[in-house]
């Protein structure tokens, strides 16, 4: 229950916040924290740093077949609170992207920090919500090979 509950709240967070973002121009493109963070709407067509930029269809393809494997994962396997938490804000962003991929040929992005001079790949709250379940689930994975050896 608690992986829809996670899920479905990363997907609405980041879908209405792509929505305000692209549907109101003043937002699109505001320095928040001048020389650190922006708002700045853009249309990634590909993946991370706009890696596979125009394959739409493959990135679909895995985003679907990730999604599967991650609930089958939930559904199938005896999993810790902490790996279930990490499996779900996973399937919370790889669905929010993959609504945008379906139904836009692209994925809204808006948020841009310039970090130590370095400006970034701009990002949305999908993003950050698997990068978020992957460092946690490399965390819980480490554990549990720590506990087995």
């Amino acid at each position: 229950m608690a992986v829809i509950i996670i899920s479905t709240i990363v997907i609405v967070l980041d879908l209405v916040s792509k929505y305000i973002i692209e549907s109101q121009t003043a937002l699109q493109n505001v320095e928040i924290i001048p020389g650190f963070f922006s708002l700045t709407f853009a249309k990634n067509t590909g993946m991370a740093w706009s890696m596979l930029s125009g394959k739409q269809a493959f990135l679909s393809i895995v985003s679907a077949a990730a999604i599967g494997v991650m609930i089958y994962c939930v559904l199938k396997k005896d999993c810790s609170k902490l790996m279930k938490i990490a499996l779900a804000l996973m399937i919370g962003g790889a669905a929010g992207n993959l609504f945008d991929r379906l139904f836009l040929g692209y994925v809204r992005d808006f948020l841009d920090f310039i970090i130590f001079g370095y400006d970034f790949p701009i990002f949305n709250i999908a993003d950050s919500a698997l990068t978020i379940g992957v460092i946690l689930l490399f965390i819980v994975s480490m554990k549990e090979e720590k506990k087995n050896v």
